[in-house]
């Protein structure tokens, strides 16, 4: 049996009027930046369907909190894929996404994020951890 292969997801969220002035923190206009990465996936991993109900979730019920969507690491095979998952998705949506491919994007994409919050892995300072990792103090009271 092949080992499972997992997409890793990261939603990074902004508190601002716009991607300009992410330092400002206006309550009830957050926006989330989200990471794909696609370093591991394979061919028989790739489940054109659920991406698609993904960003339809998105678009659907979240069309405004979405500032960004980065996808790294994407494998060759994976275009023929996107291209068909991409026919599925608003063109405002779409104008969001941005494929990771070379260093000048790399760059933006570790300007936007900001190195403090992005992971080791993806060229930032912050140390990524499972959620089932995360040790979560108790509430007295």
């Amino acid at each position: 049996q092949a080992p499972k292969t997992y997409i890793h997801i990261f939603f990074y969220s902004l508190s601002c009027t716009n991607l300009s002035a992410v330092k400002g923190r206006e309550i009830g206009n957050e926006k989330l930046i989200g990471v794909l990465d696609f370093q591991n996936i394979t061919y028989r991993n790739v489940d054109a369907r659920g991406l698609i109900t993904g960003f339809q979730f998105l678009q659907a019920y979240f069309p405004e909190r979405l500032a960004k969507c980065y996808i790294v690491h994407m494998p060759r095979f994976f275009v023929s894929v996107w291209r068909m998952v991409s026919r599925f998705i608003e063109k405002s949506t779409l104008e969001k996404i941005v494929i990771v491919t070379n260093d000048d994007e790399k760059k933006i994409f570790i300007e936007e994020i900001g190195e403090e919050a992005l992971p080791v892995e993806y060229g930032g300072k912050a140390i990524l951890r499972a959620i089932q990792d995360v040790q979560v103090p108790t509430l007295e009271g």
